[in-house]
């Protein structure tokens, strides 16, 4: 299965490397990053592939939520065939 990821808050250090390395415990492989700041904040959007982990999709959801708020970040992970219906005109 396939996800989107989306990371917005305050740009500091660190924010992307602390976000793959918990997607690399998870076994979850980014497929594409695309990342910018602007005007001091930080925003990225992934794409990855979650069929490689054995971690319920819940719980990664949970761990990326539990993370953004360690760092005072919005991070969401939508399955990609949510994102394309809710994006449809």
């Amino acid at each position: 299965m396939k996800a989107i990821i989306t990371v917005i808050g305050k740009d500091t250090t660190g924010i992307i490397a602390a976000v793959c390395t918990l997607l690399a415990e998870k076994k979850i492989n980014i497929l594409d990053i695309s990342q910018t700041v602007m005007d001091g904040f930080f925003t990225m959007t992934m794409l990855v592939d979650l069929s490689a982990s054995t971690v319920a999709f819940a719980d990664v959801s949970d761990a990326l939520t539990a993370k953004g708020e360690e760092m005072g970040l919005v991070i969401r992970i939508q399955r990609e065939d949510i994102f394309d219906k809710m994006h449809r005109i």
